[in-house]
């Protein structure tokens, strides 16, 4: 059963990595702008949103229309950031590799 030790020690340096990982994105700051500028968002790369500008000018527009930019630009910033987290497991988990299974 030697198999099972080595694929025990490729799971946790697996784990160390993602955790690693996961430490990284909480530093790393992803900026979305909307609206032509009107909208500022920073959102973390483990998705914590960070801060969001929203300019006073744009305040001023039509209440629907500042509200569909908002949303807009939260969820491009949602996504941005599940993008950025999906590629850094991808890395990790590539490099693991079960016997016999793939």
């Amino acid at each position: 059963m030697a198999g099972v030790g080595k694929l025990l020690k490729q799971a946790q340096k697996m784990q160390k990595q993602i955790e690693s990982m996961q430490a990284s994105l909480e530093t790393q700051v992803i900026d979305v702008s909307s609206g032509g500028g009107a909208v500022q968002i920073k959102i973390n790369g483990a998705g914590k949103f960070q801060a969001i500008t929203l300019d006073p000018e744009f305040l001023k527009e039509d209440r629907k229309l500042v509200e569909e930019t908002i949303l807009n630009a939260v969820q491009e910033a949602a996504q941005k950031a599940k993008e950025k987290n999906d590629a850094e497991m991808q890395r990790i988990s590539s490099a693991f590799q079960m016997p016999g299974m793939f």
